[in-house]
């Protein structure tokens, strides 16, 4: 009972570390984490109702979740040997159009419930000109840390420096 508990446990540290390599590797990931971050302060603005909380939250994990998934089939096929090199190729860009179905899909969901409140966005941006300048702002530290940060490890690399086969 004791191993099962511990084995179930380690699943979440494992999962905890994908995650974290992919903040810390992934560019493209770094940026749906900033372009949420965006879409949360404009949801608060916005003052959505649960049900749109919910339909932002679920577009949000998607699009999150499918860029863990395309860059766990970039990993899985990153080297393939030269018989192969075609297949790999095509499952990686089916990959990268997954998340861009997902992403687009979330555009316009974001769209339709954002759009509808905008005069509620606009007006509380023109009430507190302090969050329209913070949100300007963060745009720096937001650019620093989709292009400019750098992890550690190089992909495909352990955190013991080892290459991951």
């Amino acid at each position: 009972m004791k191993s099962e508990i511990k084995r179930f446990g380690r699943g979440f540290v494992y999962a905890w570390n994908g995650i974290r390599a992919a903040v810390q590797e992934e560019r493209n990931f770094r940026f749906h984490l900033c372009a949420a971050c965006y879409v949360v302060v404009a949801c608060f603005l916005a003052q959505l109702s649960a049900v749109e909380w919910a339909l932002i939250s679920l577009c949000i994990t998607a699009v999150l979740g499918m860029e863990l998934m395309n860059s766990a089939v970039e990993r899985a096929v990153d080297k393939p040997d030269t018989s192969h090199w075609w297949s790999a190729g095509a499952a990686k860009d089916m990959a990268a159009g997954a998340v861009l179905i997902v992403a687009l899909g979330a555009v316009v969901v974001g769209c339709f419930l954002l759009g509808a409140h905008l005069s509620t966005i606009l007006a509380a941006l023109q009430q507190t000109p302090l969050i329209s300048v913070l949100c300007l702002l963060a745009l720096i530290p937001a650019y620093f840390f989709i292009f400019r940060y750098h992890s550690t490890t190089q992909k495909g690399e352990t955190s013991h420096g080892k290459t991951d086969s």
